[in-house]
């Protein structure tokens, strides 16, 4: 005690400290919780693709062009700057008067791609999720997703997306995902009258 009275200077120091190691562990906790809800969603989308029937593959393409819709966009919001993007599984942007029938947007796939191929990209993305997730600083989080200083791959990005922070865009794609898992979900409960159970954490840690 008669230390602290003597060396008030020291005090200030041990304060700041305690508040340095209370902030870092409270932004891991933070980090932590972001990773196994944002793996839920993923893990999600994985098991509704493993669900869906193989004879339909090719045949109800409704499904198909769903889950790789969601699968580019996941990869591309988690590639930071988004100007590196290049999908494993090459699309065309493609024309209106030339899009697919059940393709839902103009990022077309060069063709149809196996399960195990959207599987194997999911695994992917889900690994380069983990990694961003476990990477994160405060600095990080505050920084803009699209550098305005670097030419921007506008092509994919909604104008929303336009001025978002790395923190913006992580709950961005992580809501975009759970959205599609639930389509996905209804294309299986109406077409075989089943579905994934509820996935409310990823099981691995960062």
């Amino acid at each position: 005690m008669q230390m602290f009275v003597s060396y008030p200077k020291n005090t200030n120091i041990l304060q700041h400290y305690k508040l340095y190691v209370i902030f870092n562990n409270m932004f891991d906790i933070l980090k932590q919780s972001l990773w196994k809800h944002f793996g839920s969603s993923i893990d999600m989308i994985r098991n509704a693709i493993i669900l869906w029937p193989e004879e339909y593959w090719n045949t109800n393409k409704k499904f198909f062009y769903n889950a790789y819709h969601c699968l580019v966009f996941l990869d591309y919001y988690l590639t930071i700057p988004p100007k590196n993007f290049s999908s494993p599984l090459p699309f065309t942007l493609t024309e209106p008067d030339h899009i697919p029938k059940d393709a839902i947007d103009d990022v077309v796939p060069d063709k149809i791609y196996s399960k195990k191929e959207l599987l194997d990209y999911l695994q992917s993305s889900r690994e380069k999720c983990r990694k961003l997730i476990a990477g994160l600083t405060e600095e990080k989080l505050n920084e803009r997703w699209i550098d305005e200083s670097e030419p921007m791959y506008l092509a994919l990005s909604s104008q929303a997306a336009l001025n978002y922070s790395v923190l913006d865009i992580l709950f961005y794609n992580m809501r975009h995902v759970q959205h599609h898992a639930a389509q996905l979900n209804l294309l299986l409960r109406q077409k075989i009258n089943n579905a994934p159970d509820y996935v409310s954490m990823a099981e691995d840690d960062l």
